[in-house]
């Protein structure tokens, strides 16, 4: 897939999933989920007041009651509560995707990641946010701006493989990973340039699977074939990147807003390495990053 739009349709193909909103009372949230009802994108578990939800839906054309077979509306009035439900409810395969509402991230993590009741898998969870740049030919992934702050190079290779799964799950059979860094010579100062080697090394050797790896390679080279050929280097990720793994939660905190802000790239982001995909947009993200991000969790959510 080239676009956001194609991801989209793609989703809409799948089995109707399940997503689990923790408190749905909110206007943007629902919506999210008017829009997502009427395109026929997926169905929803909404967990929270009911009346305050109810109520929220009404004021913006909703009438739940016309969805009745697409919607169940969980009643819940404390907060730990509600995330506590949302979280159950995936457990227990009544939902395949869980999706922040009006509630702090903390919350639903701390439900996540509960030992008996949370949907750990004993992996490291990582944000995986596809791009549509306008001036590219082809999605790319960003890896990650938004949950581990300086990973260590075990927690690295595991948030290579997270993206990999998404990227596979989006049609990108054997995607092109570039462990970013500020040169591409290794630097025994720079710890960035030394993971980078290292997962080179490893996915050459089997311990990293089905992607290519290559690194360090600065921005540049990552995804301009031009920069790369000035520069001397040569091989198959350079300039063609399909992942782009950052060194630190610094770096991808300002590639994301970059391509956001500066370069006027569409998103979708999750998640990844829970027992199913997580959607965690912020309340400022606009309703169409919300649905894009809501298709990439079809996408990569296990089909029952």
């Amino acid at each position: 897939m080239d676009s956001l739009t194609e991801l989209k349709f793609a989703a809409k193909k799948e089995h109707k999933k399940v997503v689990s909103v923790a408190n749905a009372e909110d206007e943007n949230i629902l919506q999210v989920v008017k829009i997502a009802l009427e395109e026929d994108l997926c169905q929803f578990l909404l967990v929270g007041d009911e009346l305050k939800i109810m109520k929220l839906a009404k004021q913006i054309g909703l009438n739940l009651y016309n969805w009745r077979e697409k919607v169940t509306i969980k009643h819940e009035t404390d907060i730990t509560n509600i995330a506590q439900s949302a979280i159950r409810a995936v457990k227990q395969e009544q939902a395949d995707i869980v999706m922040k509402g009006k509630i702090p991230t903390k919350k639903v993590l701390k439900a996540v990641l509960h030992k008996e009741k949370g949907l750990r898998t004993g992996k490291v969870l990582s944000h995986v946010a596809v791009f549509e740049v306008p001036s590219q030919e082809k999605l790319v992934l960003l890896t990650d701006a938004a949950m581990n702050i300086a990973p260590d190079i075990q927690q690295k290779a595991i948030i290579v493989e997270n993206a990999v799964k998404v990227a596979q799950n989006i049609g990108i059979s054997l995607p092109k990973v570039a462990a970013l860094a500020p040169v591409e010579v290794i630097n025994p100062a720079m710890q960035s340039t030394i993971d980078a080697a290292a997962l080179t090394q490893m996915q050459r050797r089997g311990q990293i699977e089905n992607c290519l790896i290559d690194g360090p390679l600065a921005f540049d080279n990552a995804v301009s074939k031009d920069a790369a050929v000035q520069k001397g280097i040569s091989s198959d990720v350079a300039g063609d990147a399909d992942i782009l793994l950052v060194p630190s939660i610094e770096v991808g905190n300002a590639l994301y807003k970059s391509f956001v802000y500066y370069a006027q790239a569409k998103v979708a982001a999750i998640i990844s390495g829970a027992k199913a995909p997580l959607v965690l947009t912020s309340r400022a993200d606009p309703i169409e990053s919300k649905l894009h991000s809501l298709s990439l969790a079809i996408m990569t959510a296990t089909t029952k």
